[in-house]
């Protein structure tokens, strides 16, 4: 058994490797520094007085029904549905001069992906606003969190100018998804990898 899947794993990395689009991660555009720690990515921005920082994890950024579009439509001669990761997104806007930090949570509505042609319309929401002290590694609960659900929508558009005037637009989403993409394409191909090892391994 375990040598049928260590030829199946073999078929299935090479398939994988075929239809990788990007051997290297591909950049996002306007400045920001990519930090990859395993499946953790950060993307980081200064202008002046502040930091932006974008953190995304691609664990569990494909959406549900791609993955079973995967499995179920799989005719012989077909290329694979190509698989898209919208992970959500935390953005950390950090002033230099006080000691807080803006944090918002971000993420892709599933049903605005790939709807073109509507202008104007942003291909991410903020799901929730909070300040966070500057340089704590564990957020408090205790913090004042604000739900964008109940949100008043003149308010909501301004933290959406606000995001857009340090970068994080549409375009920069869109980006964010190409990266995502690629990264959690590499992540499963180094995972296919290791599998076959420990399979082999006796």
């Amino acid at each position: 058994g375990d040598k049928a899947f260590a030829q199946f794993l073999t078929d299935e990395i090479q398939e994988e490797k075929k239809i990788q689009k990007h051997k290297s991660l591909p950049k996002v555009s306007g400045g920001w520094e990519l930090e990859v720690h395993g499946t953790e990515a950060k993307l980081v921005r200064k202008i002046a007085g502040e930091k932006i920082t974008v953190t995304f994890n691609i664990n569990n950024s494909i959406p549900p029904s791609a993955e079973e579009d995967r499995q179920e439509q799989q005719k012989p001669d077909e290329q694979e549905p190509e698989l898209t990761s919208t992970p959500n997104f935390v953005v950390e806007v950090i002033k230099d001069d006080t000691k807080q930090t803006l944090v918002l949570d971000c993420h892709f509505p599933e049903d605005e992906i790939g709807h073109e042609g509507e202008e104007e319309s942003d291909i991410f929401t903020i799901q929730e606003v909070s300040f966070q002290p500057a340089g704590e590694a564990d957020w408090k609960d205790t913090n004042y969190t604000l739900n964008t659900d109940s949100l008043d929508w003149a308010l909501y558009d301004h933290l959406m100018d606000f995001l857009a005037d340090r970068g994080v637009d549409n375009t920069f989403a869109d980006e964010l998804i190409e990266l995502s993409t690629a990264l959690e394409h590499q992540e499963y191909i180094k995972f296919l990898e290791d599998l076959k090892s420990f399979v082999k391994c006796q």
